[in-house]
């Protein structure tokens, strides 16, 4: 799946893409993230190890982060917006999540705590931490793309991927709940809270395992006739549709490709039909004619054998048996046909 984790990462990446997904999460569809509040940051992450005592680190990269900044009651705030993209179930999605999450605010606690160390305006209990009383971390959003038709049957919260069910023993342990966009769990209502063409991407997904229910979709959904060049290739990539999407044509009729994919399937079911059938044909005409042809020279010859014998001309058996010309010559001869 690297080609369609590439292509989606890509896609996703756009400012308008990526505020369309938060508003649809956020607010319901409402666009109160504009693509011009949204600043791309660094998807790497340095995760510490666990358990091992060794010296070392671990390289996470999250799909994408960008910072967003707006004005909220006359001040300006920042989150952090990240995103997971999955083309197949991740079935522990929620420990994945958990830990980008608490690098990034380790990593925020790091760069406030160099500074204070700059500045030398940290003491008392302070010190230790390097964190301040009013200090502030930046707050993560992270949210999972599935690029999937199937229904996400993994786990969303932390505490489904525990053996206990005990109530009591579980309130004291924190949970860790993912945010989740997963075409199978929407509706047409749903849809339509998109504003880019994203909404196409995944009610392309949901129906792509249902030809006839995709084709009545097509039919119905009119929006289709034009899809970008680029929404083409992340429909076919994270869907393996095989579109024929054509070359330096920026916009594509999704009808069309999806009626080109069932015309070719025709004329090659076509040709090897008839292919098949004119060897098949042939073979067996050849093997009919074969049999038959020799079954027949067996009773012509054995005619001849007879004849001979009765005649007491026993040399002449012998030369017929070897000598075809000879032996038509005695056909004609006794007019055996």
């Amino acid at each position: 799946m690297g080609r369609a984790d590439d292509i989606t990462k890509e896609y996703v990446r756009r400012s308008c893409i990526f505020a369309d997904l938060f508003n649809f999460f956020l607010y319901n569809g409402e666009e109160v993230i504009k693509p011009e509040h949204l600043k791309e940051m660094d998807i790497t992450e340095i995760a510490l190890p666990f358990g091992n005592g060794k010296d070392l680190s671990v390289q996470k990269l999250r799909d994408v982060l960008k910072i967003l900044q707006v004005m909220e009651d006359n001040e300006v705030i920042y989150v952090l917006l990240g995103t997971e993209l999955q083309t197949d179930i991740h079935y522990a999605m929620p420990p994945r999540n958990m830990l980008y999450d608490a690098i990034k605010y380790v990593e925020q606690i790091s760069t406030i705590a160099r500074g204070h160390k700059e500045k030398r305006d940290i003491s008392g209990d302070a010190f230790l931490s390097g964190f301040e009383k009013t200090d502030k971390l930046i707050p993560i959003i992270t949210l999972v793309v599935h690029f999937g038709s199937k229904k996400w049957d993994g786990p969303v919260t932390l505490h489904e991927m525990f053996a206990i069910k005990n109530a009591e023993l579980l309130k004291y342990i924190p949970d860790y709940k993912i945010n989740l966009i997963s075409p199978e769990s929407m509706s047409e209502d749903d849809f339509e809270k998109f504003h880019t063409e994203f909404r196409k991407v995944m009610k392309f997904i949901k129906y792509s395992e249902n030809k006839k229910a995709l084709e009545d979709m097509l039919k119905e959904d009119k929006s289709f006739e034009t899809v970008s060049r680029d929404t083409a290739n992340v429909i076919n990539a994270v869907t393996h549709s095989g579109l024929k999407i054509p070359e330096n044509e920026e916009v594509v009729d999704m009808c069309k490709a999806i009626e080109d994919i069932r015309t070719e399937g025709y004329n090659e079911g076509r040709d090897k039909g008839y292919n098949e059938g004119r060897n098949k044909g042939y073979n067996e005409g050849r093997d009919e004619g074969y049999n038959e042809g020799r079954d027949e020279g067996e009773n012509r010859l054995g005619k001849l054998i007879i004849k001979l014998t009765n005649l007491g001309r026993m040399d002449d058996v012998s030369k017929a048996a070897v000598d075809s010309d000879f032996r038509q010559k005695l056909y004609q001869e006794f007019q055996i046909a």
